[in-house]
Protein backbone atom coordinates (compact mmCIF):
# COMPACT_ATOMS: atom_id res chain seq x y z
CA UNK A 1 0.00 0.00 0.00
CA UNK A 2 0.96 3.14 -1.27
CA UNK A 3 0.73 6.13 1.46
CA UNK A 4 1.25 8.96 -0.61
CA UNK A 5 -1.09 11.68 -0.56
CA UNK A 6 -3.65 9.37 1.71
CA UNK A 7 -5.30 11.65 4.39
CA UNK A 8 -4.13 10.66 7.83
CA UNK A 9 -4.84 11.14 11.25
CA UNK A 10 -2.73 10.25 14.04
CA UNK A 11 -4.02 11.32 17.70
CA UNK A 12 -1.22 11.39 20.28
CA UNK A 13 0.73 12.89 17.58
CA UNK A 14 2.92 15.08 20.16
CA UNK A 15 3.56 12.04 22.64
CA UNK A 16 6.37 9.46 22.36
CA UNK A 17 5.12 7.28 19.69
CA UNK A 18 2.70 9.31 18.44
CA UNK A 19 5.53 11.88 16.60
CA UNK A 20 7.58 8.61 15.66
CA UNK A 21 4.66 7.76 13.64
CA UNK A 22 3.19 10.80 12.20
CA UNK A 23 7.21 11.62 10.91
CA UNK A 24 7.26 8.25 9.33
CA UNK A 25 3.88 9.08 7.66
CA UNK A 26 5.00 12.26 6.29
CA UNK A 27 8.34 11.05 4.95
CA UNK A 28 6.27 8.53 3.08
CA UNK A 29 4.49 10.91 1.81
CA UNK A 30 0.99 10.97 3.48
CA UNK A 31 -1.62 14.03 4.15
CA UNK A 32 -0.82 13.73 7.98
CA UNK A 33 -3.22 16.02 10.32
CA UNK A 34 -1.37 15.44 13.25
CA UNK A 35 -3.54 16.06 16.65
CA UNK A 36 -1.70 17.46 20.00
CA UNK A 37 -3.15 17.95 23.49
CA UNK A 38 -4.15 21.42 23.84
CA UNK A 39 -2.29 23.81 26.24
CA UNK A 40 -1.44 26.94 26.77
CA UNK A 41 2.29 27.23 26.06
CA UNK A 42 1.92 27.44 22.43
CA UNK A 43 3.88 23.70 22.88
CA UNK A 44 2.82 20.68 20.51
CA UNK A 45 4.70 18.29 22.31
CA UNK A 46 7.33 16.29 20.71
CA UNK A 47 6.25 17.22 17.28
CA UNK A 48 8.21 20.71 18.20
CA UNK A 49 11.34 18.36 17.22
CA UNK A 50 10.64 17.29 14.07
CA UNK A 51 13.20 18.40 12.07
CA UNK A 52 11.93 21.67 10.27
CA UNK A 53 11.14 19.94 6.52
CA UNK A 54 9.04 17.14 8.19
CA UNK A 55 6.66 19.13 10.58
CA UNK A 56 5.83 21.56 7.60
CA UNK A 57 4.82 18.89 5.74
CA UNK A 58 1.90 18.04 8.66
CA UNK A 59 -1.13 19.97 9.39
CA UNK A 60 -0.85 20.52 13.02
CA UNK A 61 -4.15 20.56 14.58
CA UNK A 62 -4.38 21.11 18.73
CA UNK A 63 -7.33 19.95 20.66
CA UNK A 64 -8.03 16.92 22.68
CA UNK A 65 -10.01 13.53 21.84
CA UNK A 66 -12.61 14.43 24.91
CA UNK A 67 -14.46 16.29 22.62
CA UNK A 68 -16.40 14.49 20.51
CA UNK A 69 -17.31 17.36 17.67
CA UNK A 70 -13.80 18.54 17.50
CA UNK A 71 -13.06 14.37 16.99
CA UNK A 72 -15.90 14.42 14.23
CA UNK A 73 -14.33 17.42 12.43
CA UNK A 74 -10.93 16.42 12.38
CA UNK A 75 -12.79 12.96 11.29
CA UNK A 76 -13.99 13.82 8.15
CA UNK A 77 -11.96 13.34 4.58
CA UNK A 78 -9.62 10.90 6.34
CA UNK A 79 -8.44 7.95 4.76
CA UNK A 80 -6.90 6.47 7.97
CA UNK A 81 -7.15 6.99 11.60
CA UNK A 82 -4.20 6.43 13.96
CA UNK A 83 -5.40 6.44 17.37
CA UNK A 84 -2.71 6.90 20.15
CA UNK A 85 -4.17 9.32 22.35
CA UNK A 86 -4.27 8.72 26.01
CA UNK A 87 -3.19 9.13 29.71
CA UNK A 88 -0.98 6.39 29.99
CA UNK A 89 1.30 7.13 33.39
CA UNK A 90 0.51 4.48 35.40
CA UNK A 91 1.43 5.48 39.12
CA UNK A 92 -0.59 8.66 37.96
CA UNK A 93 -4.13 6.48 37.61
CA UNK A 94 -4.06 5.46 41.06
CA UNK A 95 -4.97 9.04 42.14
CA UNK A 96 -6.88 10.21 39.49
CA UNK A 97 -8.36 7.38 37.63
CA UNK A 98 -11.64 8.85 36.02
CA UNK A 99 -9.27 11.38 34.28
CA UNK A 100 -8.57 7.91 32.46
CA UNK A 101 -11.83 6.52 31.72
CA UNK A 102 -12.43 10.04 30.07
CA UNK A 103 -9.67 10.22 28.12
CA UNK A 104 -8.86 6.28 27.11
CA UNK A 105 -12.53 5.33 26.98
CA UNK A 106 -14.50 8.12 26.08
CA UNK A 107 -11.96 9.49 23.90
CA UNK A 108 -11.48 6.50 22.13
CA UNK A 109 -15.21 6.33 21.67
CA UNK A 110 -15.45 9.80 20.07
CA UNK A 111 -12.82 8.80 17.64
CA UNK A 112 -14.78 5.48 16.75
CA UNK A 113 -18.16 7.37 16.54
CA UNK A 114 -16.25 10.08 14.23
CA UNK A 115 -14.78 7.28 12.52
CA UNK A 116 -17.67 5.88 11.80
CA UNK A 117 -19.50 8.81 10.18
CA UNK A 118 -17.29 9.97 8.17
CA UNK A 119 -16.65 6.57 6.50
CA UNK A 120 -12.93 5.92 6.65
CA UNK A 121 -11.15 3.28 5.40
CA UNK A 122 -9.13 1.90 8.19
CA UNK A 123 -8.83 2.63 12.45
CA UNK A 124 -5.86 1.83 14.24
CA UNK A 125 -6.66 1.59 17.89
CA UNK A 126 -3.91 1.30 20.29
CA UNK A 127 -4.03 -0.86 22.86
CA UNK A 128 -1.13 -2.03 25.53
CA UNK A 129 0.44 -5.35 26.99
CA UNK A 130 -0.52 -3.91 30.08
CA UNK A 131 -4.14 -5.78 29.77
CA UNK A 132 -2.64 -8.80 30.10
CA UNK A 133 -1.43 -8.44 33.37
CA UNK A 134 1.46 -10.34 34.64
CA UNK A 135 1.03 -13.38 32.15
CA UNK A 136 -1.00 -16.83 32.63
CA UNK A 137 1.73 -18.27 30.09
CA UNK A 138 4.20 -17.03 27.93
CA UNK A 139 4.56 -16.26 25.06
CA UNK A 140 1.34 -14.15 25.34
CA UNK A 141 -1.28 -14.33 22.36
CA UNK A 142 -3.81 -12.57 21.85
CA UNK A 143 -6.43 -15.00 23.44
CA UNK A 144 -4.91 -14.39 26.85
CA UNK A 145 -7.24 -13.23 29.16
CA UNK A 146 -7.44 -9.35 29.93
CA UNK A 147 -6.42 -8.20 33.56
CA UNK A 148 -6.94 -4.78 34.72
CA UNK A 149 -3.88 -4.81 37.16
CA UNK A 150 -4.35 -0.36 37.30
CA UNK A 151 -6.53 1.54 36.75
CA UNK A 152 -4.76 2.36 33.29
CA UNK A 153 -5.35 -0.85 32.22
CA UNK A 154 -8.93 -1.37 33.80
CA UNK A 155 -9.48 2.06 31.33
CA UNK A 156 -7.22 0.14 27.93
CA UNK A 157 -9.39 -2.77 28.31
CA UNK A 158 -12.19 -0.86 28.36
CA UNK A 159 -11.71 1.29 25.73
CA UNK A 160 -10.05 -1.73 23.37
CA UNK A 161 -13.72 -3.55 24.32
CA UNK A 162 -15.64 -0.81 22.70
CA UNK A 163 -13.81 -0.95 19.40
CA UNK A 164 -14.41 -4.36 19.30
CA UNK A 165 -17.75 -3.36 19.73
CA UNK A 166 -17.66 -0.77 17.01
CA UNK A 167 -16.68 -3.54 14.51
CA UNK A 168 -18.87 -6.03 15.38
CA UNK A 169 -21.85 -3.77 16.03
CA UNK A 170 -21.05 -1.15 12.87
CA UNK A 171 -18.71 -2.65 10.49
CA UNK A 172 -16.07 0.06 11.23
CA UNK A 173 -13.05 -1.23 9.98
CA UNK A 174 -11.15 -1.13 12.73
CA UNK A 175 -7.95 -3.17 13.68
CA UNK A 176 -7.20 -3.07 17.05
CA UNK A 177 -2.70 -2.93 17.88
CA UNK A 178 -0.94 -4.35 20.90
CA UNK A 179 2.22 -3.32 21.68
CA UNK A 180 4.93 -4.25 24.26
CA UNK A 181 6.88 -2.33 25.82
CA UNK A 182 8.31 0.35 23.41
CA UNK A 183 11.15 2.66 24.05
CA UNK A 184 13.58 5.02 22.43
CA UNK A 185 14.52 8.38 22.04
CA UNK A 186 11.66 11.09 23.08
CA UNK A 187 10.62 8.03 25.84
CA UNK A 188 9.76 9.91 29.31
CA UNK A 189 11.96 8.99 32.63
CA UNK A 190 8.77 7.55 33.75
CA UNK A 191 9.87 4.48 32.01
CA UNK A 192 12.72 2.34 33.14
CA UNK A 193 15.16 2.39 30.11
CA UNK A 194 15.19 6.51 29.74
CA UNK A 195 15.14 6.64 33.44
CA UNK A 196 18.28 4.30 34.07
CA UNK A 197 20.12 6.33 30.41
CA UNK A 198 19.57 9.57 31.65
CA UNK A 199 21.22 8.79 35.44
CA UNK A 200 24.11 6.43 33.76
CA UNK A 201 24.72 9.55 31.40
CA UNK A 202 24.19 12.38 34.13
CA UNK A 203 27.40 13.12 35.82
CA UNK A 204 24.78 14.73 39.01
CA UNK A 205 23.80 11.34 39.33
CA UNK A 206 26.55 9.43 41.26
CA UNK A 207 24.11 6.22 41.47
CA UNK A 208 21.43 4.51 39.32
CA UNK A 209 18.24 4.65 41.24
CA UNK A 210 15.25 2.00 40.00
CA UNK A 211 12.64 0.05 41.90
CA UNK A 212 11.90 -3.58 41.54
CA UNK A 213 14.63 -5.47 39.10
CA UNK A 214 12.55 -8.82 39.20
CA UNK A 215 9.70 -8.33 36.43
CA UNK A 216 10.48 -9.30 33.09
CA UNK A 217 9.43 -6.78 30.06
CA UNK A 218 9.69 -7.83 25.66
CA UNK A 219 11.35 -4.33 24.93
CA UNK A 220 10.62 -3.00 21.43
CA UNK A 221 13.04 -0.04 19.97
CA UNK A 222 10.18 3.26 18.91
CA UNK A 223 10.90 2.65 15.12
CA UNK A 224 9.82 -0.99 15.02
CA UNK A 225 6.71 -0.31 16.84
CA UNK A 226 6.01 2.47 14.00
CA UNK A 227 6.35 -0.18 11.90
CA UNK A 228 3.59 -2.11 13.41
CA UNK A 229 1.17 0.78 13.23
CA UNK A 230 1.83 0.84 9.23
CA UNK A 231 1.99 -2.89 9.16
CA UNK A 232 -1.33 -2.99 11.01
CA UNK A 233 -3.22 -0.10 8.54
CA UNK A 234 -2.45 -2.28 5.51
CA UNK A 235 -3.68 -5.52 6.88
CA UNK A 236 -6.78 -6.65 4.16
CA UNK A 237 -10.57 -6.18 5.46
CA UNK A 238 -10.16 -9.78 6.47
CA UNK A 239 -8.41 -8.75 9.43
CA UNK A 240 -10.55 -6.32 10.55
CA UNK A 241 -12.22 -6.58 14.35
CA UNK A 242 -8.78 -8.39 15.13
CA UNK A 243 -6.11 -7.44 17.64
CA UNK A 244 -2.23 -8.12 16.99
CA UNK A 245 0.21 -7.96 19.30
CA UNK A 246 3.32 -5.93 18.44
CA UNK A 247 6.46 -7.64 20.22
CA UNK A 248 9.90 -8.58 20.13
CA UNK A 249 8.55 -12.60 21.70
CA UNK A 250 11.76 -12.04 23.91
CA UNK A 251 12.06 -11.64 27.21
CA UNK A 252 14.44 -9.96 29.98
CA UNK A 253 14.34 -8.95 33.02
CA UNK A 254 14.56 -5.17 34.27
CA UNK A 255 17.90 -6.48 36.16
CA UNK A 256 19.41 -7.44 33.20
CA UNK A 257 18.31 -4.51 31.02
CA UNK A 258 20.00 -2.18 33.43
CA UNK A 259 23.40 -4.20 33.28
CA UNK A 260 22.72 -3.90 29.38
CA UNK A 261 22.68 -0.06 30.10
CA UNK A 262 25.32 0.22 32.14
CA UNK A 263 27.59 -1.65 30.09
CA UNK A 264 26.73 0.55 26.78
CA UNK A 265 27.15 3.92 28.12
CA UNK A 266 29.79 2.35 30.15
CA UNK A 267 29.55 3.35 33.47
CA UNK A 268 29.84 1.91 36.72
CA UNK A 269 27.91 4.11 39.03
CA UNK A 270 26.05 1.23 41.63
CA UNK A 271 22.38 0.19 41.18
CA UNK A 272 20.06 1.18 44.28
CA UNK A 273 16.67 0.08 43.97
CA UNK A 274 14.24 2.50 45.86
CA UNK A 275 10.69 1.65 47.79
CA UNK A 276 8.88 4.82 46.06
CA UNK A 277 9.68 3.66 42.38
CA UNK A 278 8.29 0.23 42.70
CA UNK A 279 4.44 -0.09 41.86
CA UNK A 280 1.80 -1.01 44.52
CA UNK A 281 1.69 -4.39 45.49
CA UNK A 282 -0.38 -6.78 43.74
CA UNK A 283 -0.30 -4.23 40.87
CA UNK A 284 3.03 -4.60 39.35
CA UNK A 285 3.09 -6.74 36.37
CA UNK A 286 5.59 -9.85 36.82
CA UNK A 287 5.91 -11.06 33.07
CA UNK A 288 5.48 -10.17 29.60
CA UNK A 289 6.39 -11.43 26.71
CA UNK A 290 4.74 -11.25 22.73
CA UNK A 291 3.62 -14.01 20.67
CA UNK A 292 4.24 -11.34 17.54
CA UNK A 293 3.23 -14.53 15.40
CA UNK A 294 -0.25 -13.15 14.35
CA UNK A 295 1.12 -9.92 12.99
CA UNK A 296 3.91 -11.66 11.46
CA UNK A 297 1.96 -13.97 9.58
CA UNK A 298 -0.67 -11.11 8.44
CA UNK A 299 1.87 -8.81 7.52
CA UNK A 300 5.32 -10.06 7.19
CA UNK A 301 6.27 -7.26 10.00
CA UNK A 302 8.81 -8.16 12.71
CA UNK A 303 10.76 -6.32 15.41
CA UNK A 304 14.36 -5.65 13.52
CA UNK A 305 16.28 -3.87 16.34
CA UNK A 306 18.16 -5.44 18.92
CA UNK A 307 17.83 -4.51 22.45
CA UNK A 308 21.56 -3.21 22.66
CA UNK A 309 21.11 -1.31 19.61
CA UNK A 310 18.02 0.42 20.45
CA UNK A 311 19.73 1.25 24.06
CA UNK A 312 22.71 2.37 22.20
CA UNK A 313 20.72 4.64 19.94
CA UNK A 314 18.31 5.83 23.10
CA UNK A 315 22.10 6.77 25.13
CA UNK A 316 23.14 8.63 21.47
CA UNK A 317 19.84 10.97 21.71
CA UNK A 318 20.31 11.39 25.63
CA UNK A 319 23.59 12.46 25.14
CA UNK A 320 22.75 15.43 22.86
CA UNK A 321 20.09 16.60 25.97
CA UNK A 322 21.86 16.45 29.22
CA UNK A 323 22.36 20.00 28.85
CA UNK A 324 18.11 20.41 28.62
CA UNK A 325 17.06 17.95 31.26
CA UNK A 326 15.91 18.98 34.91
CA UNK A 327 18.29 19.11 38.05
CA UNK A 328 17.64 15.79 40.12
CA UNK A 329 17.75 12.24 39.19
CA UNK A 330 13.60 11.92 40.61
CA UNK A 331 12.58 14.14 37.86
CA UNK A 332 9.71 12.39 36.06
CA UNK A 333 8.32 13.91 33.15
Amino acid sequence: MSWKNRRVLVTGADGFIGSHLAERLAGLGADVTALALYNSFDASGWLDDSPAPVRDAMTVVRGDVRDPHQMADLCKGQDVVMHLAALIAIPYSYDAPSSYVQTNVQGTVNILQGALKAGVSRVVHTSTSEVYGTALFTPITEDHPLQGQSPYSGSKIAADMMADSFARAFDLPVVTLRPFNTYGPRQSERAVISTVIRQALDPKCGSIRVGDLTPTRDFNFVDDTAAAFLAAAELDDAHIGQTFNAGSGRMVSIGDTVEMVRRVTGTDKPVLQEAHRKRPEKSEVMALMADPTKLQEASGWGAATTLEEGIARTADWWRGRMDRVRAGAGYMT
